[in-house]
């Protein structure tokens, strides 16, 4: 995968989750175990990448002690010509983030069915939301103009509860013309913890498609 070529020795790396990272991590930990790289170090953005380093035998680290990360490589729901993004379909997205945030480089990996012109396009936003607070939240968001849903887990009872210990309500807004607003207005509701509405953090993506992948900048307004 031509995202991972970007890691080099001696970086802090932030791995994120999801399938698609799954086979960066992977391919990390092969890179590593052949000794063509050496002494990176990854920042864990889920419970499910902790066990995917671990399994590959990357070493990890925290933010405590490297609060600025080299490179970031994650997955999206969908991402629009701008590399922004929606995420959170795994309910990481707080933490990742909080890493995508502390990195010098972003890079965004994903299929070819998830980009779109206008994000929102047949996609739910979600909201990692403090479980005090998701009745008002909800109620807040519905007066936004969307429609909204409490996560439920399968193979449990109840609502799905993340690494951090909050709930997730996924927003119906259909395509959203100005992400930036909703984004602002979202983030000032008392009790939500983070969006999935990735906005400005990527400066790379990566789109596979049938037998080829386009690498792809941020378009220019």
């Amino acid at each position: 995968m031509r995202a991972v070529k970007h890691v080099e020795t001696g970086m802090v790396v932030g791995l994120g989750s999801g399938s698609t990272v799954v086979y960066v991590i992977q391919l990390l930990g092969d890179l590593l175990e052949k000794g063509e790289i050496y002494d990176v170090l990854g920042v864990p953005t889920s419970s499910q990448s902790v066990q995917e380093a671990v399994k590959a035998k990357i070493p990890l680290t925290t933010l405590d002690e490297h609060p600025q990360v080299d490179i970031g490589i994650d997955g999206a729901d969908q991402i629009d010509g701008r590399l922004n993004a929606i995420k959170g379909g795994g309910g990481a997205m707080l933490r990742e983030k909080v890493v995508a945030a502390s990195c010098k480089e972003y890079i965004i990996v994903a299929d070819g069915n998830k980009l779109t012109d206008v994000l929102g396009t047949g996609q739910t936003i979600p909201v990692e939301v403090h479980p005090f607070a998701v009745t008002p939240v909800t109620k807040t968001v519905e007066k936004l103009g969307s429609k909204v849903a409490l996560r439920t887990g399968s193979g449990k009872l109840g609502p799905v509860v993340t690494d951090n210990g909050n709930y997730i309500i996924d927003a119906d807004f259909g395509p959203v013309q100005d992400p930036w607003w909703l984004e602002q207005q979202l983030n000032a509701i008392p009790g939500v913890m983070a969006t999935g509405m990735f906005l400005g953090y990527a400066q790379l993506a990566y789109i596979g498609t049938r037998g080829t992948v386009k690498r792809l900048k941020p378009q220019v307004p």
